[in-house]
């Protein structure tokens, strides 16, 4: 009976001794315990250190974000028909603006003929019907798309920054835009959505809408997304930031238009003043002013006038109007 008590005790102290030795190299507590020594033991310099490669790294990172971007957005320089029709807030498609084109051109002919213009003059308003009024009807569709997208876009940025602080995911955000944002607005973030239900990373698919409304405002928000995706940090201070820069350039800009007018006012009264008098003149002596369009030298006055009096009126416009 002794003999088998010994036997147990001896048993037990030898499996003692093996689990306080052997089991710690076997289970990785030793080596874990290392690696927490070797963190809580660095020193303030290899903290530093430490700290600073973290943050080149981060800074490399964005630079790459960043400078991808750019390579993007200067390859979109060139704005094709498609995306001119896209910014304006259309659905056509090119045929169908041909086809637009071509009837405004031949209803601009066939008006300035019957009313006795002459053929030169009927053919360069067909000209100015079929190839010029259809790219400025553009042209001011997709500037008042931009003043209605730019107007609403800080109110946007704020919902997604409320929506984040309040726990709800990115897309769900978005998708609050979606119901409720004016337009273009809603739109413009429910293409994103749908862009990325397809697969394309949101990122992208948020630097998308610069390629739709080429505005600055955009092109930030973009980057800010984009970066976020790609590096991380807290999405509701930069995109809080980037809130108050948008409101910020906003007043900016609106103090440079009221700053601007007076001299949009004294434009507008100098190119309209010949037109002004031509017209009294006409009221009160059609017969004298009836030369400038009926005798070939009057004629040939009022085209130089007619061409000079438009670059005077692009110079007083380009030196009136801030690019911001």
């Amino acid at each position: 009976m002794n003999k088998i008590a010994l036997f147990l005790l001896v048993t037990i102290a030898f499996g003692g001794i093996l689990w306080v030795v052997v089991y710690p190299l076997l289970s990785g507590e030793r080596r874990a315990a290392q690696r927490q020594r070797l963190v809580t033991d660095l020193t303030p310099a290899a903290r530093a250190t430490n700290a600073r490669t973290q943050q080149r790294a981060r800074r490399d990172q964005i630079e790459g974000s960043l400078k991808e971007l750019d390579a993007r957005k200067s390859k979109g320089n060139s704005t094709s028909l498609a995306q001119r029709i896209a910014q304006a807030g259309l659905t056509w498609s090119k045929n169908k603006f041909f086809v637009i084109s071509a009837v405004l051109g031949i209803a601009a002919f066939l008006i300035f003929l019957l009313a006795g213009s002459g053929l030169l003059t009927s053919l360069a308003a067909g000209f100015a019907g079929g190839f010029g009024l259809p790219l400025w009807i553009l042209r001011f569709l997709r500037k008042r798309r931009e003043k209605k997208f730019i107007a609403g876009f800080p109110d946007a940025v704020d919902v997604i920054v409320r929506g984040i602080k309040a726990g709800l995911p990115l897309g769900d955000s978005l998708r609050m835009i979606c119901n409720d944002a004016p337009e273009p607005l809603k739109t413009e973030f429910r293409l994103v959505l749908e862009t990325q239900a397809i697969g394309m990373p949101l990122g992208d698919a948020c630097g998308k809408i610069y390629e739709r409304i080429p505005l600055p405002e955009a092109n930030f928000f973009g980057i800010v997304i984009s970066i976020q995706q790609k590096s991380g940090g807290n999405l509701s201070e930069a995109l809080g930031n980037l809130s108050k820069i948008l409101r910020e350039r906003k007043k900016m800009r609106a103090k440079i238009q009221a700053m601007s007018m007076e001299a949009k006012a004294s434009g507008g009264i100098i190119g309209s003043l010949p037109v002004v008098v031509v017209f009294l003149v006409y009221l009160t002596s059609p017969d004298y002013i009836e030369l400038l369009w009926t005798h070939p030298t009057g004629k040939f006055m009022l085209m130089i006038s007619l061409f000079w009096m438009t670059v005077g009126v692009l110079v007083m416009r380009k030196m009136i109007n801030f690019d911001f």
